[in-house]
């Protein structure tokens, strides 16, 4: 009996560890549904001040409030394995998903990116941009 009520247990226990780690995944992301990409990398005049570098992240995150931009995401380099195709030379990126060029192009003008521009760029000695979309 009591050999039982630990089986019991532990296929029960083993069932929801299972259930958990499988909710805990990421959902695949809906191919098509923001197929433009705008991944932005920023090389900092003082890429040792970690006051310029929280400052430009705000000023990035603030660009979440203009309505054509689905998506943010705003990092810093990872300390990932050192490998030769690996470019650590920047400071802070932005990736951002729209839904169609026209939404993008509206990011472009709109005043809170303008005003972004004007308060940030002084942070900043390199912009990159990369803008892709889905194939």
């Amino acid at each position: 009996m009591q050999r039982q009520n630990r089986r019991k247990f532990l296929g029960t226990a083993a069932a929801l560890a299972a259930g958990t780690a499988v909710s805990a995944m990421p959902a695949p992301a809906a191919k098509g549904k923001y197929p433009l990409v705008h991944h932005v990398f920023f090389w900092l005049k003082n890429p040792n001040s970690k006051e310029d570098r929280d400052k430009l992240v705000a000023g990035v995150k603030s660009l979440s409030k203009i309505p054509t931009v689905k998506e943010l995401r705003v990092g810093v380099v990872a300390s990932t394995e050192q490998r030769d195709v690996v470019d650590v030379s920047w400071g802070v990126s932005e990736l951002m998903f729209f839904e169609d060029v026209a939404g993008q192009e509206a990011y472009q003008t709109h005043p809170i990116h303008v005003e972004f521009i004007k308060n940030c760029s002084p942070l900043w000695d390199k912009v990159i941009v990369y803008d892709a979309i889905d194939v």
